[in-house]
């Protein structure tokens, strides 16, 4: 099977409501609230590019955390929850898959510490997974940054930064989707 490649982003608005989420899920994660989300604004707007398509469902998802409703928190969470866990096993998604090779590289010690980080951080912010762009740096740095996150210990600056983490996976995934 060949790799997927992105459709040209003027064809966006044409294309059928599976294939507009075949893009969205390439991009971001497989995930049905993302697509009841943002699935018409690929069909209703014109993006000039993949960057502008990523910073309007950004927006989108910013304005989802800035709201008062829980339900509205709610679906941002299953949003920024389908991210995988990082150094899981079993990743889905071939792109999570890739990003995520070199943090399985470390050994045994390393990888129950980074367990154990996730499942603090998930214990300090229920319904939330850790989103953070790898980008090539190795497990170590990374762990330092879920240890500032979680003593951080703010669920609004958090859901910040997975959302500008998400984006910023989604743009280098773009970027690689369109030199297949």
């Amino acid at each position: 099977m060949p790799p997927f490649q992105l459709p040209t982003i003027s064809g966006l608005p044409s294309l059928s409501t599976i294939e507009r989420a075949t893009v969205l899920d390439a991009l971001f994660e497989p995930c049905e609230a993302l697509h009841t989300l943002s699935l018409d604004l690929l069909h209703t707007q014109k993006f000039e590019s993949y960057n502008d398509l990523i910073a309007s469902v950004g927006v989108q998802l910013t304005e989802i955390a800035e709201s008062p409703s829980t339900s509205d928190t709610a679906w941002l969470d299953k949003i920024l929850g389908a991210h995988p866990r990082l150094g899981a096993k079993k990743v889905d998604s071939a792109q999570s898959q890739a990003e995520q090779a070199q943090l399985n590289t470390g050994g045994e010690e390393e990888a129950r510490k980074l367990k154990d980080l996730n499942d603090e951080y998930e214990k300090v912010f229920p319904g939330l997974i850790y989103v953070v762009f790898v980008n090539g740096r190795p497990r170590p740095v990374i762990m330092e940054n879920m240890r500032s996150r979680i003593d951080r210990g703010d669920i609004k600056l958090e859901r910040a930064e997975a959302i500008k983490a998400m984006c910023d996976i989604a743009a280098d995934r773009a970027f690689k989707l369109q030199q297949v």
